[in-house]
C-alpha cells in the first residue's frame, strides 16, 4: 500500500466519507433487498418462471446487488466506527464485495448476450444456452476469483506476516496500485463491449423487423432504458478506478458523487430489469394480493 493511500486513511475526510457511504448502503440495501426476496419468491414459486433462464439471471443479479450492499454496510460500517478490525478480515470482506460488484455488470453481461440469441438465432439459442449456461456462469465467476485473487497477492506482499493480522483502526482500500486499476478498467470495458455489441444487434434487429408497430416501439424502449442504467452503472466504475483514492476536498467531493450515482443505479436495477419484465407483472399483482389477503385474515383470527 502506498504512502497517500495511508496517509488519506488517518484522515478526517475518509471516516466521513465512510458515514456518508455507510448510510446510503443501509437505504440501498433494505430497498433492493425487499424487491430481491419479493421477485425470488415469485420466480420460485412457479416451475415455468425457474426453467426461464432471463430470471434465472435475473434473480443471480438481485442477489449480487443485495450482497453487495449488504457487505458495503459492513466494509463501511467498519471503517466509520473505526472497530480495530484485523487487517486481513478488512481484505476479505472488501474482497467479496469487489467480487459480486464485478458479478452484478457480469450478470448484465450474460442477460444481454442471453436477449440477444433469443431475438436473433431463436432456433438455435434454447439448445445452446441449456448445454452451456452453467459452465460459462460457472467459469466467469471462477475468473473473477482468480482475477482478484491475484491482484490481492500482488498488492498485498507489503505488511508481513504478522501484520496481516494486527487490527488496524481504519480498514485500508487495497487495490489501488497501477496494475489493479488498469486491470479493472480492462475487465469492465470487455463486459461493456459484450452488452453493447448485444444491445446494437438487438437494435437492429428491431430495426429489420419495424418500429411503427406497438410490440417494436416498446421494445426499443426498453433497450434505451436499459443503456441509460448500465450507463449509471459503467461510468461512476470507471471514473472512480480512473482517479484512484487521493487525498483532498475535490477528490473526496467527486468520489461521493459518483457513489451516490452508482447507489442510484442499484436502487433502480430490481425495478428495471425486473418489475419491467411482464411475465413478472403478470405474476406480480396476484401474489401481492394473495399476501394483503392472507395476512388480513391471519390478523382477523387473532382478533377473534
Amino acid at each position: 500500500m502506498n504512502l497517500s493511500s495511508e496517509h488519506c486513511n488517518i484522515s478526517d475526510w475518509l471516516r466521513l466519507e465512510a458515514r456518508v457511504k455507510a448510510s446510503v448502503y443501509v437505504v440501498t440495501f433494505s430497498f433492493a433487498t425487499s424487491i430481491t426476496v419479493i421477485i425470488v419468491t415469485i420466480v420460485s414459486q412457479n416451475q415455468k418462471l425457474r426453467k426461464d433462464l432471463r430470471l434465472v439471471l435475473l434473480c443471480h443479479h438481485l442477489l449480487c446487488i443485495s450482497s453487495y450492499c449488504g457487505l458495503g454496510v459492513v466494509f463501511q460500517g467498519m471503517r466509520a466506527l473505526m472497530g480495530n478490525s484485523p487487517l486481513l478480515l478488512c481484505w476479505l470482506v472488501f474482497g467479496a464485495q469487489l467480487s459480486v460488484g464485478e458479478g452484478i455488470l457480469l450478470t448484465l453481461a450474460l442477460m444481454a448476450v442471453n436477449t440477444y440469441l433469443a431475438i436473433c438465432c431463436p432456433l438455435k439459442s434454447p439448445s445452446l444456452i441449456d448445454s452451456a449456461k452453467y459452465r460459462i456462469m460457472a467459469g466467469t465467476w471462477v475468473t473473477i476469483l482468480f482475477k482478484n485473487v491475484g491482484l490481492f497477492l500482488i498488492e498485498g506482499t507489503d505488511p508481513t506476516r504478522a501484520a496481516i493480522f494486527e487490527s488496524v483502526p481504519l480498514c485500508p482500500v487495497i487495490l489501488n496500485g497501477m496494475p489493479a486499476r488498469v486491470i479493472g478498467m480492462l475487465f469492465l470495458s470487455l463486459l461493456l463491449c459484450v452488452i453493447l455489441v448485444s444491445y446494437c444487434l438487438i437494435y437492429q434487429e428491431g430495426k429489420r423487423a419495424g418500429h411503427f408497430n406497438r410490440s417494436n416501439v416498446k421494445a426499443r424502449r426498453t433497450v434505451l432504458i436499459h443503456l441509460l442504467q448500465i450507463s449509471l452503472h459503467v461510468t461512476p466504475t470507471l471514473l472512480f478506478i480512473g482517479l484512484g483514492k487521493r487525498c483532498g476536498v475535490f477528490f473526496f467531493a467527486v468520489n461521493l458523487v459518483l457513489f451516490g450515482v452508482f447507489a442510484f443505479a442499484q436502487c433502480f436495477n430490481p425495478l428495471v430489469y425486473g418489475l419491467w419484465n411482464r411475465e413478472l407483472q403478470s405474476k406480480l399483482y396476484p401474489w401481492l394480493r394473495c399476501h394483503g389477503s392472507c395476512g388480513h385474515e391471519r390478523r382477523s383470527r387473532e382478533l377473534v
